[in-house]
């Protein structure tokens, strides 16, 4: 049997009209994915241009919020034929924000998620916290089926202090917050790998900066842009590469990457 390369790349755009009048479309065509995912799109369906919707060569996918415009959304440019596409995970607590798809590609399932942000308040923090919790017992059942996982996105939390470069003075702020990096121990001992640092375990690299005090001029960012497997992807080496391109420009996040030979 023939084998397969897939590239898959994620961005959180922070709104995909601002990223189109940031050279979107060339930032795409250079990275060349054969699956991109896209976290805060900020769109609703009706906002889409024809542009959005057709890039050449690629099928796309879309996950709205439907309790606030101009808010999260995911979407999902494919090159592959998905068997299905799922938006959200049957919660509609979670789904209505828009913050899943769910690509079942035969030999894996791949997410792209854009997981809630803790800061405004306790009450999100919360929801933050149940999500984690209600998306990977998703997952779990998933991977109990003996289904292969790919899941990447935003997830809004950088898990070790080599993943940010103010670890003390961001200590209690959610993002860092003890609660939330404690999430992320429990799964990856759970049987999930953060593919990044599996393979680059000393690398010190960002995926998103503040617009503020200059934070990507002086590389003063966070590492919060993932591609978790299942260990299973690991054991069967299927990954050659692992990527945070720091180059592309043209939102607060840069693009992730990982590259597969199936």
């Amino acid at each position: 049997m023939a084998k397969k390369n897939i590239r898959l790349v994620s961005w959180n755009v922070n709104g995909l009209r601002a990223a189109v009048k940031k050279d979107f479309f060339a930032s795409v065509e250079n990275l060349d994915p054969d699956i991109l995912l896209l976290q805060e799109t900020k769109l609703q369906e009706d906002q889409r241009t024809e542009e959005m919707i057709s890039l050449p060569g690629y099928t796309s996918h879309w996950a709205y919020s439907t309790v606030k415009k101009g808010y999260s959304g995911v979407a999902a440019y494919t090159r592959l034929s998905p068997k299905t596409v799922s938006p959200g995970m049957g919660i509609q607590r979670f789904d209505q924000e828009g913050r899943i798809l769910e690509l079942d590609l035969g030999d894996f399932v791949l997410f792209n998620i854009y997981f809630p942000n803790g800061q405004m308040s306790e009450e999100r923090l919360q929801y933050k916290l149940d999500f984690y919790q209600d998306f990977f017992d998703h997952t779990d059942r998933l991977r109990d089926q003996g289904r292969s996982l790919i899941i990447t996105g935003d997830f809004n939390t950088a898990h070790n202090e080599i993943d940010l470069k103010n670890p003390k003075p961001n200590s209690k702020r959610s993002g860092f917050l003890p609660m939330e990096r404690q999430v992320l121990d429990k799964i990856l001992a759970n049987g999930y790998v953060d593919t990044f640092r599996h393979f680059n375990p000393e690398t010190v690299k960002y995926s998103w900066w503040s617009y503020r005090f200059n934070a990507r001029a002086n590389n003063a960012g966070w590492r919060l842009d993932y591609f978790f497997a299942t260990q299973d992807i690991i054991d069967k080496g299927w990954i050659t590469n692992t990527f945070i391109d720091n180059e592309i420009h043209g939102s607060d996040h840069c693009p992730v990457g990982l590259e597969l030979t199936i």
